[in-house]
């Protein structure tokens, strides 16, 4: 993988939040200019819409997009830092939308998503008349960082209870279950979940979730290590050496020759021209994921 190429090209293409990110990880930038490039995202009920997830358009608030958001200020330390920011996020998940009345959970997707360019998983589906642990146990887990009462707690340790039990085959559940792990153990809760266990169980399902067909990686969509990786990784299983050099192999063959690296799927709707303006916000972003994956474990 040529990381000086990587580089050059997050800096040429990226939006300001990932290029304040990249900057972030790689070269001691301000967690603040992270902070300040998320709040043209955020409205004034506290939520986050407005493309920030590059396949979904939908300027109005939704607990994935609020999600990510939590993901962006958590993974570049900038959380403690957010204030008024983080507030504003409390002030829109407790209060009541988009969650179901019954089991307190937020849904995945929401109906105006329609309504604006997105790409087709973003639909609400038949499936979301009951929704899971993606981004519940996030969020959930948010709360109780935040030191709000409420449900948070309950549902934190439901959706653990659940992977203990069944575990998780989404991977972007999955990532939901590590982002909840991680923030009760860096903020110091210890009364909601016990650490062990549910590493344990994470660790269980990850080992499902990533493709023992090391042969596809590079060739198909199937999911690979770096789909996990995290900044640290406590929560990567023993046995993943081969798999994570497997997909190190293959990195010099997915990245292009400006430097980046491209998504791998289509929306499957019918607004090609915003696919191509998404795809070309996407490519940094994954571009930053590869580098720190290689950072970590190859370089």
């Amino acid at each position: 993988m040529d990381v000086k190429k990587a580089s050059e090209f997050i800096k040429r293409s990226a939006r300001p939040l990932e290029l304040a990110e990249f900057r972030c990880h790689f070269e001691n930038g301000s967690k603040q200019a992270v902070i300040e490039a998320l709040r043209p995202y955020q409205n004034p009920d506290g939520g986050f819409g407005h493309g920030l997830e590059p396949d979904n358009w939908n300027p109005n608030s939704t607990p994935i997009t609020t999600n990510d958001a939590l993901i962006h200020l958590f993974e570049t330390g900038a959380l403690p830092e957010a204030g008024g920011m983080a507030e504003a996020m409390v002030r829109y998940l407790t209060s009541g939308q988009a969650r179901h009345p019954e089991t307190g959970r937020w849904y995945g997707s929401i109906e105006s998503n329609r309504d604006y360019p997105h790409a087709i998983w973003w639909e609400p589906s038949e499936e979301d008349v009951l929704p899971g642990w993606n981004p519940t146990v996030s969020l959930a887990a948010f709360l109780v960082c935040m030191g709000e009462g409420g449900p948070w707690k309950r549902l934190v340790q439901e959706a653990f209870a659940e992977l203990e039990a069944a575990g998780e085959k989404s991977g972007d559940g999955l990532k939901c279950f590590m982002l909840a792990w991680r923030l009760l153990k860096a903020y110091g809760v210890e009364d909601v979940i016990d650490f062990d266990a549910a590493r344990k169980a994470v660790q269980a399902s990850v080992r499902q979730n990533i493709s023992p067909e090391i042969e596809k990686y590079g060739v198909e969509y199937v999911t690979t290590p770096s789909w996990f990786f995290q900044g640290d990784s406590p929560l990567l299983p023993e046995g993943m050496e081969p798999f994570i050099q497997a997909e190190l192999k293959v990195l010099d063959s997915l990245q292009k020759e400006d430097g980046g690296f491209d998504i791998s799927w289509q929306w499957y709707t019918p607004y090609e021209k915003e696919f191509q303006q998404a795809r070309a916000w996407w490519r940094p972003r994954v571009t930053m994921e590869k580098l720190r994956f290689y950072r970590q474990c190859g370089a």
